[in-house]
């Protein structure tokens, strides 16, 4: 894809992970990329990777849910490489999951302010750099949850943020478009990642509905979760001229798993 050449790419959330492997992927195609984590250690690490591989990357650190701190480190990255091209949003939490009676509004606050707060300041701030660059591309992590699958017990908030986050992603297509820069949404099923490490449910049993899987659960990999390479594949054509008439759109990417839970 080397239209990709020398483009600027800001990825947030990409200390490990999805947002880790897409900016490995990215700077690979030949875009220079600001990875931006709230863990800068682990934005450090990211860019040691893809200056190992001959890339090039600058670390950013910030907190997406502050706004001065969102708009800093998208300074920075402009400042460093003269431009932005690419947005890849996908900083987040699955956060505290609880039945809805039990989790506190400031739980609730942490989930959604880190999702989905956290991709409307990456866009407010990043928006008028691709605007002066005459176009770009965005593209928000959501999920399946809360846009096709919605049996996960104690989810209430992390879905709302994910169908927040689809919302957005269209509204913002439409209202862009006119200045070429197009908007899509990847919602990933179950992937091997360090999610669960920022997941902290509590009683959801209570709030579960007994669901029978077919064997397997994930069709296409006999239960097997995909891996944020997949995912990473899937935005590195998202951001490319193949995808030049695609706007406004999401993607699962899921190996069917949502088709069946």
């Amino acid at each position: 894809m080397s239209n990709l050449k020398a483009k600027v790419a800001l990825v947030t959330g990409a200390g490990s992970g999805i947002g880790k492997a897409t900016a490995l992927t990215l700077a690979a195609a030949g875009c220079r990329v600001g990875v931006l984590s709230h863990n800068l250690q682990e934005a450090e690490q990211t860019v040691a990777g893809i200056a190992a591989d001959g890339g090039e990357a600058i670390s950013l650190h910030a907190e997406v849910r502050d706004a001065d701190s969102v708009a800093g480190a998208i300074e920075q990255l402009v400042d460093q490489y003269q431009g932005l091209d690419i947005v890849v949003a996908n900083a987040g939490i699955n956060g505290v999951w609880a039945p809805v009676d039990e989790l506190q509004p400031e739980e609730w606050d942490l989930t959604v302010d880190s999702d989905l707060r956290g991709t409307f300041l990456t866009m407010r701030y990043a928006v008028p750099h691709l605007k002066a660059a005459g176009g770009g591309a965005i593209v928000v992590m959501s999920s399946i949850n809360g846009t096709r699958t919605f049996r996960n017990p104690g989810t209430i908030a992390y879905a709302a943020s994910k169908a927040g986050q689809l919302a957005m992603t269209q509204v913002a297509a439409v209202e862009l478009a006119k200045h070429r820069i197009r908007v899509n949404a990847i919602c990933p099923g179950k992937i091997d990642t360090e999610i669960g490490d920022n997941t902290w449910p509590r009683h959801t049993e209570a709030a579960a509905e007994p669901v029978e899987y077919p064997a397997g659960q994930i069709p296409l990999s006999g239960g097997e979760p995909g891996s944020a390479d997949d995912v990473a594949e899937l935005v590195l054509f998202l951001v490319s001229d193949r995808a030049k008439h695609i706007t406004g759109t999401p993607v699962w990417i899921d190996g069917a798993q949502s088709l069946v839970l």
